[in-house]
Order: structure tokens, then sequence, then C-alpha cells
């Protein structure tokens, strides 16, 4: 099977030399050196505040009172507060607070990087997601976390018991280190599909899950005979990518990767012996003909490659579209639109992705990659609570325990217990209206719970990341998991130099991409004219770009067969 690459990546020597001016003295694995990764860290003086013994399901509290710094990402929806629940049962049960340095979500990341840059950013940094941190490895002002681990139980303890480790290995830079603590999911959840307006699909005894690809075009075009006045497909989530949700989910059934999957990776497609580049493939030329197709015979609007989200949205809640991209959440934002316009009969329902020519597929990761993660400064191994500070995150971010916390928050005070089961007290709620109709209180806004700075990967456990799911949306996600998922690819780090070249051509290529992407769809170019599309690629250095790749790729490969070199 095939699949697409994870994010390109970087390492320079500058980095070693960096850790040696900031003091990781690193000591020799000697007897009783804990298993893991690396050399073992001397804790000497570094260790205030830590437990003596900390092991998976403990959970942490600080032996005194301790402070780590934070670089928060501050969601406009829940906006920071420092009374916070969360805040203050940290205090209370954990003996730790926060120096929170905060960054409105728009322009997180230019502020996060401007922190880095500076010298001085906070020990924790928050909402990275894999391939964020590559650019500030080679500075060295990143924790190489991987060397660390070994003092994380429950993160070690989740990444072997999930199998995990394929998937770890596509975040290591060039020297095989990793330097991003991610997200993990026990599970994968699929959250996009086509949303749906259920009453006309039942009324016209369509079904909520279309075996393939073309039974699905054969039921989009008798919902447009049944209601030739409206459009049947009017699409968002356009820019950068056109139909960048759609042809995301579409693509693993066509045997490619586009859209959001396509410009978040390399764009190179593994086929189990190379890397080719997934937009220059067969499979990616059926997929856009696919959608041509849906244009051609006026099902879908050519301005879906276009538009606005809200214009998009505008047209599905004023009823003059049927179909549009999205996921649960918007499943209640349409309920509550259709409420505003007085539409109290339409209905929606998200569609369960159908098989393609390529088969009945998921894209590989969503365990791991994907997922919003923690970065650790490197000066954070200065500190004298840094032990403390390692065991606090693996509790928070990756125990049972900790997970729950930061989802739900405290038992008896936002919710109760009976067995395995977690219901709301009175006065809480995840959504408003959502579970508890008459509560005055939300888990983030209220709470600085259920906090993507917070939670990572919602939850992490199966168990955690289905408890708050509307039985529909668990349906559709039991629904998605029978499909097959394609493998990991390799990884194909590459160094700093090789970065900076590979970096300029990725950019060449993914707009030649963009716009003939749309261009093929709307029928603005030609289908027949492929082959020279195909020849603007090489022109843009395809072929060098694809070396570079497959290149790293053997190196690392070599590199992880031979093991490493450190202890």
């Amino acid at each position: 099977m095939t699949q697409l690459s994870g994010p390109l990546l970087r390492r320079s020597t500058a980095t070693i030399a960096a850790m040696a001016a900031a003091g990781l003295v690193l000591t020799g694995c000697g007897a009783g050196a804990p298993e893991g990764e690396g050399p073992a860290f001397d804790f000497t003086g570094k260790d205030k505040g830590a437990m003596s013994e900390f092991a998976v399901g403990d959970t942490f509290k600080a032996t005194e009172p301790v402070q780590f710094s934070i670089f928060y990402r501050d969601h406009e929806a829940y906006p920071l507060k420092q009374d916070w629940p969360f805040l203050t049962a940290l205090e209370d049960n954990q003996n730790v607070s926060f120096d929170i340095e905060s960054s409105p979500r728009v322009g997180y990341e230019d502020a996060r990087s401007a922190a880095i840059a500076s010298g001085n950013a906070p020990e924790i940094i928050t909402v990275t997601y894999p391939g964020q941190e590559t650019p500030f490895v080679s500075g060295g002002a990143l924790l190489p976390v991987s060397d660390f681990t070994k003092y994380m139980p429950n993160f070690t303890d989740k990444i072997e018991k999930w199998g995990l480790e394929k998937d770890l290995d596509n975040l290591r830079q060039a020297d095989g280190k990793f330097y991003l603590l991610p997200g993990v999911s026990e599970i994968v959840v699929p959250q996009y599909s086509y949303v749906v307006r259920k009453d006309i699909w039942d009324e016209l005894g369509l079904s909520l899950e279309p075996k393939t690809f073309d039974e699905l075009a054969e039921d989009f075009a008798k919902v447009k005979k049944a209601y030739p006045d409206k459009v049947v497909i009017s699409d968002e989530f356009n820019s950068p990518d056109p139909l960048g949700g759609a042809l995301n989910f579409a693509a693993p059934n066509f045997g490619t990767a586009a859209g959001w999957g396509f410009s978040a990776g390399s764009g190179g497609w593994w086929d189990g012996d190379k890397f080719v580049y997934a937009a220059a493939t067969d499979e990616y030329k059926s997929l856009v003909e696919y959608y041509h197709g849906l244009v051609e015979d006026g099902i879908m609007s050519p301005a879906s490659v276009t538009q606005t989200d809200d214009d998009a949205k505008a047209s599905f809640f004023n009823g003059d579209s049927l179909v549009i991209s999205g996921n649960d959440q918007f499943l209640t934002q349409a309920r509550q639109s259709f409420d505003e316009v007085g539409n109290t009969d339409a209905e929606v329902a998200l569609l369960r992705v159908p098989a393609g020519p390529a088969g009945d597929n998921l894209a590989a990761g969503g365990r791991l990659d994907g997922l919003p993660g923690i970065m650790i400064s490197s000066k954070a191994a200065e500190s004298e609570n840094f032990k403390a500070l390692l065991q606090f995150i693996d509790w928070l971010y990756y125990s049972d325990s900790g997970l729950e916390f930061a989802k739900w928050g405290v038992e008896d005070l936002t919710f109760t217990r009976d067995g395995d089961t977690r219901e709301f007290t009175s006065d809480w709620d995840r959504a408003k209206g959502l579970f508890n109709p008459d509560a005055t209180k939300l888990l983030n806004v209220d709470g600085g719970f259920a906090n993507g700075a917070f939670m990572a990967a919602e939850g992490g456990t199966e168990d955690l990341r289905t408890s708050m799911m509307l039985p529909e949306t668990k349906d559709f996600v039991s629904s998605m998991l029978t499909k097959t998922q394609l493998p990991t690819a390799p990884a194909a780090p590459l160094n700093e130099i090789e970065n900076e070249q590979a970096g300029l051509w990725k950019s060449a290529l993914l707009d030649l991409v963009r716009q003939n992407t749309a261009a093929f769809i709307t029928g603005d170019r030609d289908i027949s004219e492929w082959d020279d599309y195909i020849d603007e690629l090489k022109a843009a250095n395809l072929d060098q770009y694809l070396e570079l790749l497959n290149t790293a790729q053997k190196r690392q490969a070599e590199a992880l067969a031979g093991g490493s070199d450190d202890e």
C-alpha cells in the first residue's frame, strides 16, 4: 500500500554546541541507568520538587510548590482566566503553578517563533503540530526530548502499548532524535466527510453509507433531479488548498493524498519502494477527474474550489445547497443556523466516506501525527525543577488520570462518576446545550478544561476520546473505522542544507499543484493537458526534489537499522 511521507525535517551540528552551552550535561549509561534512548542525565541540583518514585499510574504531586513557565495559546472562544478551576486545582493538588506568557490564537505561530528566536522562550511551549518544531532545532533552542522520555513512564507506556513506535520515528530529525512531545491517541478518530441534508436523503431513500464514490455520484444525481433549483454541493475549505477538506478525506480511497493531507506533508507518496510525487500520479489524476465530473454534471458548483467558507456555509444554511464538507461540530452549528432561519424541517448527518478505486481506505496516521503536542525549551534543563517538570508533563499529557482531569475537570465539581460512566454536574457542560441544557458554565470558558493547550489528543485513550461524543458521532467514527488504514510511510528527514533547498522546490511545486488542481476540476484546463502539467512540475525541479526525499529515506533507514551511537 501507499502512503504520504511526513514533514520535511532538518538538523545541524550547531545543536550539539548549543546544548553544551546550555548545560545539558549527560553521564554515561552505567549500571542502574533507566531504560530508554540516550545516556542517563545527571539531575544533581535539578530534582527539586520531583517525586522520588514516579511510575505509570502514579498521580504527580510535587514535594514542594513549583512554578513552570509556559507559552500559552489563548483561544478567543475561551480566553485565559487566572482563576480557572483548572489552574487552582493544579496548585492545590499537584503543587504546580504557571508563569504564563500568552499569545492570541490568531498569530500564535508567529509569536511562538519570536519567543523562541529571542532565546527566552518559556519552558513549556504548547500547541505545536508535528513539523512545526523543525525550524528551531538547528539553533539549539529546543530540548531533544527523546533523550528524556526514559523519565516519562506514561509516555513510553502508551507508545509501546499502542504500537506507535514507527509513528514516533517519523518525528525524528536527521540526528535520530525528536524534539516534540506529540499528542497520542489510542484510536484513529476520523472527523471530516460530507454533511448532507438528512431529511432529503431520507425522502429519496438514499443511504448515509454509500458503498463507492460512483454510487455516491449517482445519489448526488438523484438529488439534483429531485431538486433542480438547488445546488447539490457548494463546498468550503479552499484556502489555501482548493477543496482542501473534500480531497483530503476522499484521496486515500483513490490511492493518493490531496488537499490538506497533501500540502501538510512533503508531497511524497510511498509506493512500497520509493517516494513518488502524489500529485503527479495516475491516482491523483483519477481523483481530479472524479471531481471534474461532478462539476460537469452540474452537481458541484465550480465556486466550490475558490469561494470563502462563509459563502459556502451561507448557501447551505439558507437551503440553496444541500451538501458541504464538515465534521460533527459543524452538525451542531448547522442545526442552530437552521433554527435561526426557521427551517425547522432541515436535518443533517455525516456520510460515511465510501470506497474508491484503490479500496476502502483511511489515511495513515491520526494517532500521533496531525495532533498538537508540546515543545520544551532547552533552558528547562538548567532549572532546579527540571525533573519535576518532566514528571508533571508526563502526568498531565500522558497519564490516564491527567488526561481525564484536563478533559473532564474535577470529579464532583464538573462531573460525577458511576462506574465507567461520567456525567456533568448540574452547572457544567462541554458546549452550550450539548449534554446539559440547564448548565450555566462551560468546561473551557469557565473552567480552563477541554482546552487544546492542556489536553493532548482529546484525551488519548479510547474511553476518553469517545466520552464526549454524541451518539451520531460515535456511529460515524465506528463506521469509518471499518476501513483499512494505510501504513505509515518511512521517515525521510533532511539535513539543514537539504531542507533549505527542498523548501524552495516544495513551495514552487505546491503552487503548481494548487493552481492546476482547481483548473482541472472546474474545466478551466482540460484534462487532456495532464502530460503538459507533469512537464511543468518537472521544470520546477520535481525529479531533483524526489531524489532528495529518497536519498534521505535511505539514509534514515540505514541509521535506524544501525541503532544509536549515543550509548
